[in-house]
């Protein structure tokens, strides 16, 4: 943390040169840090500094609250994204995967629109990916630039700049959406990188070491398997014969990306503190959704395994009483993150939005968690013609404290149960198991009330044995 000496030093100077500062006990300003496609743990402080650095990612976690189990709304980019913009689940909205949709963005407010409703100066740089047209009546963002779907990064440090030093009386509300890790979508087909070239690969016993999870699941699901093998047959994804050592060279690749943006990240966090502003900004760092870096055999997203569906979510309150600490509360980005900034902002949110505030846990506060799971959808496909045809399960997941239940549209196999606990890699299905059969039943009624509760009503879920029809 930089001394309070210094940082009164450069408000002064803020001050002199006509920059933005918040005055004391005024409403804070809120920065959202997103990266593109990293998976929960992918920072330095989780997995230590040997394969990794994330000193800027680093200093959020010192400063904030680390929730351990946040998962994404829909493992995939516009879904997750207009989750997090509207505080709706993917089904409500209609975005379930990135093709493009009926959509219309007046139904749906965002939280731009919210924050510009009640005062704030609203801003939104960086990679976009979502359903509405780039306008403030559309998107509720006064202030939009560097705008692109892919290889934003290095127009971000500007973007971000022209918006902190614009002179202003209210607080701000300002989206930074990088691009990174997202290139490692490119990284095993050969690509030019579009956000710049990170270098070839050491041999593999200098890279990181591949995952121990690599094996498929046992007695998993039949979607998984058919568009697995579609998958792999794909040059889309040319990842189907990556042994050991090659997905040892693919983390080693993914991890240089984070490092680049973990730099930007710090680039605009050393502009909120030389313009004055970092001592009033509240700052949450997420991602859309992670990768799963071979997992399972897996590249990329759009599965429930933990490494694509569960992202890093770090809420920064000045003067935290909570800073440096890990929560085991169960988020939903999607739904979450909304609720959340309102709530420091003093906004009231819409009632009918499903989310919950993590404001108390982020501040140290006591707070009941009323929450006992969360639940994340998706739509296995990422708008590519796959060999075989276009094979599209849709897929629901409900994470409870020590279980994840995952439940698809068709095939003879639809379910999966894994305990957590014991197998955080995922590899043993107890859906099968008869042993688990009353686990099973629990985790299919709860979320069966869920779907009720919500309007999920077009989704086969499976009923409990005791209430199944016959």
């Amino acid at each position: 943390m930089m001394p309070l000496s210094l940082r009164l030093a450069l408000a002064a100077l803020a001050c002199s040169l006509g920059w933005p500062v918040a005055a004391a006990g005024a409403r804070p300003n809120i920065l959202v840090v997103i990266t593109d496609q990293q998976s929960a743990d992918a920072m330095s402080h989780r997995l230590g500094a040997r394969f990794l650095h994330t000193p800027h990612i680093d200093s959020l976690a010192q400063r904030g609250v680390t929730f351990t189990r946040a998962y994404s709304a829909n493992p995939i980019c516009i879904p997750s994204r207009t989750a997090m913009l509207t505080g709706r689940y993917p089904h409500q909205t209609g975005v379930l995967s990135n093709d493009k949709v009926p959509f219309e963005p007046a139904a749906w407010p965002t939280i731009g629109t919210l924050f510009k409703q009640a005062g704030y100066a609203t801003g939104y740089v960086g990679k976009w990916h979502l359903p509405y047209p780039v306008t403030n009546s559309a998107s509720g963002f006064d202030y939009t630039a560097n705008i692109r779907n892919n290889g934003a990064d290095r127009g971000m440090t500007a973007a971000a700049e022209a918006f902190l030093r614009q002179p202003r009386e209210q607080p701000f509300l300002l989206f930074t959406s990088f691009n990174n890790p997202h290139n490692i979508c490119e990284w095993p087909r050969g690509q030019k990188l579009p956000d710049g070239a990170i270098g070839e690969p050491p041999p593999p016993e200098q890279c990181p070491p591949a995952p121990a999870n690599l094996a498929r699941q046992a007695d998993e699901p039949d979607a998984l398997s058919t568009v697995q093998d579609s998958y792999h047959a794909s040059p889309q994804f040319p990842v189907g014969n990556f042994d050991a050592n090659r997905w040892r060279q693919y983390r080693w690749a993914y991890y240089r990306m984070i490092e680049k943006v973990d730099a930007g990240i710090g680039e605009v966090l050393a502009l909120l503190e030389s313009t004055g502003q970092a001592r009033n900004t509240v700052i949450v760092f997420t991602s859309d959704h992670g990768d799963c870096q071979g997992a399972h055999g897996w590249n990329q997203k759009t599965v429930f395994y933990e490494e694509s569906s569960r992202v890093p979510f770090i809420v920064c309150a000045p003067d935290s009483a909570a800073a440096g600490r890990d929560s085991t509360q169960l988020v939903q980005t999607g739904i979450d993150l909304l609720p959340t900034l309102c709530d420091f902002a003093g906004i009231r949110w819409p009632e009918d939005l499903p989310g919950m505030s993590r404001r108390a846990a982020a501040e140290g506060r006591a707070g009941t968690d009323e929450r006992k799971f969360v639940v994340t959808s998706n739509h296995l496909t990422q708008g590519v013609p796959l060999p075989g045809g276009k094979f599209m399960p849709a897929g629901r997941m409900l994470r409870t404290a020590h279980y994840k239940y995952c439940v698809y549209d068709r095939g003879t196999q639809r379910e999966s149960l894994v305990d957590l606990e014991r197998d955080p890699g995922e590899m043993i299905n107890l859906a099968t198991d008869p042993a688990h059969s009353a686990i099973l039943n629990e985790h299919r009624a709860a979320i069966l009330d869920w779907s009720r509760k919500h309007g999920d009503r077009g989704f086969p879920y499976i009923a409990p044995a005791s209430t199944a029809r016959s």
